[in-house]
């Protein structure tokens, strides 16, 4: 239960230093009794002066156990009052500062073995880690979970502070060391395989690890994996025959678990079961953003009509639940919500679940079928209560049932339009409203293939478009400094810190999309502009890859390089991708000089541990390939020209670097060599192929194009 420290008035009791913060997340803390400060010299400073050890405390506003935690301890006057006479105390959005989460999240798993938030990282006084852990219980629960609790940790990590000076100082400089190592390792290209062959065996490896039952990779807990999934179709187009089954499976059980919102659409973060079926209620951008987008290019692939649903219906949640009313996308939604109005407490999933005498009072009639097919029972499947799932197949339920398709098609669809609509009313889950520019990137790319793959002409593609541009100039806008410089966040009018490496090559990445998507030469200029900022930010020469803050960053007890893929896209394997497409399509041989040389420090990686770096493998898959360079010249809306954009787009084309061009822009052709000398022949839209090495005769009509593709 909350614990809500006010006055007679309601007035809040404990005020602290991040009631200031733009950060949600921050400011549910700022009214705790712990003295917590934001990351900064400030707090630095004062842990000098004082002589205490810090405390960081990392966490996000959409994390289940970050808030047990808060209202257990942080909360507790008397925990509260133990961590201000012992320590000072720092409070870190890590969706907002992934520099520090990542390399005290490296610090914590090197001293125990796993990682997870809430983090909580014990520092000296310059940072330098010496304990952590994840979620620690309040002392009525420590012999439960049979872990010590946080009182005890509190008091004992101060006393090894006061009296253990010496051993804490040479710990942290021996875990500072052994990263240092472990990053230079990880950096440094090691005997491997050529890439196709690594591609090649990536699939292999991949399948011994994969749940041929439910599928997914390994056991519970279940994450979606979507840059691992996506390398599966990749390796399809390989001809490797059993990867595009092990994505099917998983495509269609992720989609018809609990894991995925039946009636509102989108993914929550993952299941803690093998079967989809109860997740970790928060739903985040990024999850939604990178499923989306999967969903589209299976159905580019397979023409699967299940798969264009899934992708329709995440993307309208998105932007029915996410979008801000100017164009850039929220960042996650809460796992916890009211179970009612008038609850005093928060309970996860209360928004989501469901009983059978609540779907009988609003569908009446259809109630007993649509419990059928959604597998809603008095016992529930979740607490007693019931998450949404589709664990038959809908012939199976006719067969049971005795209900025709018909009739099981108009339940479903009227069902769900009336229990969301009930839903509407719940409390909602709280909504962390900052704008991150890489999260923003991926939901671009997501919008401008769905646009692609369900046809730039149609209502919802137009509609994709539109909302990718309206994004696109929000981040443009609001999330840059007057010197060109890319912020991190924003949040209502307010600035976050300096863009990352994930921020400028996410956000090129999807501005590339983009342009390929409407053509506007505007997103072009962006993405080479981002890209090369992002060089000269980031890139170290003597690494071999990318940092993931930039020279200027407040320095942290080592410099972040990351190039596994986690939750999100690492930096470098987004940047790496990135810039071999730009090679194509400028001629520029260094950004493929770079691209190479991130992908051979991190060969030896993937090799060993594949579905940790999907989206690495992806960008291996492209450096393995015969990269096809087309170029489409014609009026945007002319129908000659979206005939050839339909052939040209509407297939899942990893391979192919696309450029566009409309007849008498003399501008656009100065940013790529790609682009010059290309005109519409005779006045009539005209397709430029080029592939290794050699160029074919340019051709105007949908038939001419798709034969010289599939050549």
């Amino acid at each position: 239960m909350h614990i809500s420290h006010r006055d007679e008035h309601g007035n809040p009791i404990y005020t602290n230093h991040l009631i200031d913060s733009a950060s949600p997340y921050l400011v549910q803390h700022a009214h705790n009794p712990v003295d917590w400060h934001e990351w900064g010299e400030a707090a630095l400073s004062k842990s000098r002066s004082e002589d205490k050890p810090i405390l960081v405390s990392i966490g996000y506003a959409a994390c289940h156990w970050c808030h047990v935690m808060s209202n257990e301890s942080f909360d507790d006057e008397p925990t509260a009052a133990l961590q201000n006479q012992l320590f000072i105390n720092i409070k870190v959005d890590r969706e907002e500062r992934p520099d520090i989460d990542s390399v005290y999240m490296a610090a914590v798993q090197a001293m125990t073995g796993q990682g997870g938030w809430p983090l909580n990282v014990f520092c000296t006084p310059d940072g330098t880690p010496f304990y952590g852990g994840t979620y620690f219980p309040p002392d009525a629960k420590a012999a439960r979970y049979r872990m010590p609790s946080w009182n005890q940790v509190l008091r004992s990590v101060a006393d090894a502070y006061r009296n253990r000076r010496d051993e804490i100082a040479a710990n942290g400089r021996e875990l500072i060391d052994h990263l240092a190592q472990f990053d230079a390792a990880s950096a440094t290209a090691t005997a491997a395989p050529p890439l196709s062959s690594l591609v090649h065996a990536a699939v292999d490896t991949l399948n011994r690890g994969f749940d041929p039952v439910e599928g997914g990779f390994g056991s519970a807990p279940k994450f979606p994996q979507p840059m691992t999934l996506e390398f599966l179709l990749r390796a399809h187009l390989r001809g490797q025959a059993d990867a595009l089954p092990m994505l099917e499976l998983t495509l269609r059980k992720m989609a018809r678990g609990g894991m995925y919102d039946q009636l509102g659409g989108g993914f929550h973060r993952y299941s803690v079961d093998a079967h989809w079926l109860v997740p970790h209620f928060e739903k985040m951008l990024y999850d939604n953003a990178l499923l989306a987008r999967l969903y589209a290019e299976a159905y580019q692939v397979t023409q699967t009509s299940f798969y264009r649903t899934i992708a329709q219906e995440t993307l309208a949640y998105l932007s029915r639940e996410m979008l801000h009313p100017e164009g850039g996308f929220y960042s996650t939604q809460d796992a916890d919500s009211l179970p009612h109005p008038q609850a005093d407490h928060a309970e996860e999933g209360a928004f989501f679940v469901w009983t059978p005498d609540e779907v009988r009072e609003i569908l009446g009639a259809d109630a007993a079928l649509f419990c059928q097919i959604f597998d809603v029972t008095s016992t529930g499947n979740f607490e007693a209560s019931n998450i949404l799932n589709l664990p038959r197949e809908l012939a199976e339920v006719a067969r049971v049932t005795g209900a025709p398709a018909e009739r099981i098609a108009q339940v479903i669809t009227s069902g769900k339009a009336k229990l969301l609509a009930a839903r509407a009313r719940r409390p909602k889950p709280f909504r962390d409203e900052k704008i991150i520019a890489a999260w923003n990137g991926m939901a671009l790319r997501a919008l401008a293939v769905a646009s692609n793959a369900f046809g730039t002409d149609a209502p919802a593609g137009r509609l994709y478009i539109e909302t990718a541009r309206r994004c696109a100039d929000f981040i443009l806008t609001h999330l840059r400094r007057p010197d060109g410089r890319l912020l991190r966040s924003w949040k209502d009018g307010r600035p976050g810190p300096l863009g990352f490496l994930e921020d400028y090559a996410l956000m090129a990445d999807g501005l590339l999309a983009l342009h390929v998507a409407d053509g506007d030469p505007r997103w072009l200029r962006e993405c080479l502009g981002l890209a090369d900022a992002m060089i000269d930010l980031f890139w170290d020469e003597d690494l071999g890859g990318f940092y993931d803050t930039a020279a200027d960053h407040a320095a942290l007890f080592t410099r972040p390089h990351d190039i596994g893929d986690n939750a999100t896209p690492s930096g470098n394997s987004v940047a790496a991708e990135l810039l071999l497409h730009l090679a194509a399509l400028t001629g520029d041989e260094g950004y493929r000089q770079r691209a190479e040389r991130v992908l051979a420090g991190a060969a030896a990686m993937m090799q060993r541990f594949p579905t940790g770096f999907g989206r690495m493998l992806c960008a291996a898959d492209l450096a393995a390939s015969t990269i096809s360079e087309l170029v489409i010249v014609g009026d945007p809306q002319a129908a000659d020209t979206r005939a050839l954009l339909d052939v040209a787009l509407g297939s899942y084309r990893p391979h192919t670097v696309i450029a566009r061009l409309s007849p008498g822009d003399e501008e656009t052709p100065a940013l790529t060599p790609l682009l010059q000398g290309r005109e519409a022949i005779n006045g009539r839209a005209t397709a430029y192929l080029c592939q290794g090495f050699a160029c074919k005769l340019p051709v105007h009509t949908p038939e001419d194009l798709s034969a010289q593709l599939a050549g």
